[in-house]
């Protein structure tokens, strides 16, 4: 990867991954058998629980063919894995100079975002004085109807953080000044 091109995002908009991209011959599982797969999404991983928020969506979504990668998944990895090197220099930053605790939550939702089972995407991130505190990306565990009912879903899963955000604070015997939702809808 050290002499790969620079990538600007980290997947690519319209990017769509299923199992039907999944090696269907025992060619093609040998070949992708000698990929690091499992080792290069486990390498994202770390990055984005530690530091990265910005490949979450598109961990989530490379990290459900870790059975059974095909070559089209490899190719979404490869392309998080120049994007992190294209970025290896940025970083968060915590505190804005404000004495208050201001807390932000940003939400959102994609519709029926998997292929295979039609399920949607969800999404938040809650921001600390500037700097990114709590993140998550992951598939939803129902099947929503509508993308108002996806949305419902993501904005119920960040206002179980938000709650738990605010606690966990307090218990640090801080009060937050302001905590503000910001959503995210197109």
């Amino acid at each position: 990867m050290e002499n790969s091109k620079k990538g600007l995002v980290p997947i690519q908009k319209g990017t769509i991954l299923s199992t039907s991209q999944c090696p269907s011959s025992k060619v093609e599982q040998e070949r992708m058998n000698g990929v690091p797969y499992a080792s290069a999404i486990g390498s994202i991983m770390y990055s984005m629980i530690c530091t990265r928020p910005d490949v979450s969506y598109a961990l989530s979504m490379t990290s459900r063919y870790q059975q059974n990668p095909g070559n089209s998944h490899w190719m979404a990895v490869k392309s998080i894995l120049k994007y992190l090197r294209n970025t290896k220099d940025m970083f968060l930053i915590y505190g804005s100079g404000e004495e208050e605790l201001v807390v932000k939550g940003y939400t959102d939702a994609s519709f029926q975002t998997d292929r295979d089972d039609s399920r949607s995407q969800s999404g938040y991130v809650f921001i600390m004085n500037g700097g990114a505190v709590s993140w998550k990306s992951s598939k939803q565990d129902v099947v929503a109807l509508s993308t108002t009912e996806s949305e419902y879903i993501a904005a119920s899963l960040a206002a179980q953080e938000a709650a738990w955000l605010r606690k966990f604070i307090a218990n640090l015997g801080t009060y937050v000044a302001k905590m503000e939702f910001v959503p995210l809808i197109r």
